[in-house]
């Protein structure tokens, strides 16, 4: 006794449970998902975006403020924009480069001024500070840096310590006020003559 060998159709039948197969699998397997809708006391959002990347641009159209961050969430009622472990490049009236970090930040209505908490970095590279504070508010249409929390400003191998703490990048000026005290290793004849 012979089998008969299968006939057209039941190939064809055959074909397209395999390849119906294979879709659902694919469709099954999506990797970028977004995460779960943020909740906030302010309630809920009406726009979050994940992976970032925001530039603003000042009156003559030069760019100004780079913003990169995993997550921004704004939230209608109080208007504010919430970020997520914000990296921020900020550029003066110069051009000089400023970079600010933080673990938590937020664009107060109408996008100004930046606030950023939590393990805040504030560095002028080419002036080779440092600051260090708990919140750093920025203004960006006046350049203005201020901490209300105590900061630490270091420029190695010196650092000062005060209670509050004003920059003016556009002027390239920077002050610590309140119960300030200083680190100044006295110069060794290694150190490097000014």
């Amino acid at each position: 006794m012979r089998l008969a060998r299968p006939g057209f159709r039941t190939w064809l039948l055959l074909l397209l449970l395999i390849l119906g197969g294979g879709l659902a699998l694919l469709d099954s397997r999506e990797t970028d998902a977004p995460g779960p809708v943020p909740q906030d006391a302010a309630g809920e959002p009406d726009y979050y975006l994940e992976d970032v990347e925001a530039t603003r641009f000042d009156a003559e159209g030069r760019p100004h403020q780079h913003l990169v961050t995993p997550r921004l969430v704004h939230t209608p009622i109080d208007d504010v924009t919430r970020l997520e472990r914000p990296v921020v490049r900020l550029r003066d009236d110069d051009g000089r480069r400023w970079f600010a970090r933080a673990e938590q930040g937020r664009l107060e209505t109408g996008g100004n001024p930046l606030v950023l908490n939590d393990d805040v970095h504030l560095e002028a590279p080419e002036e080779r500070w440092h600051l260090t504070t708990r919140t750093l508010h920025y203004d960006a249409d006046t350049g203005h840096a201020w901490s209300e929390t105590p900061a630490t400003l270091s420029q190695p191998p010196q650092s000062l310590r005060g209670d509050h703490f004003d920059a003016w990048l556009h002027d390239n000026r920077a002050r610590l006020t309140d119960n300030v005290r200083g680190h100044h290793p006295p110069a060794t004849d290694e150190d490097p003559e000014p």
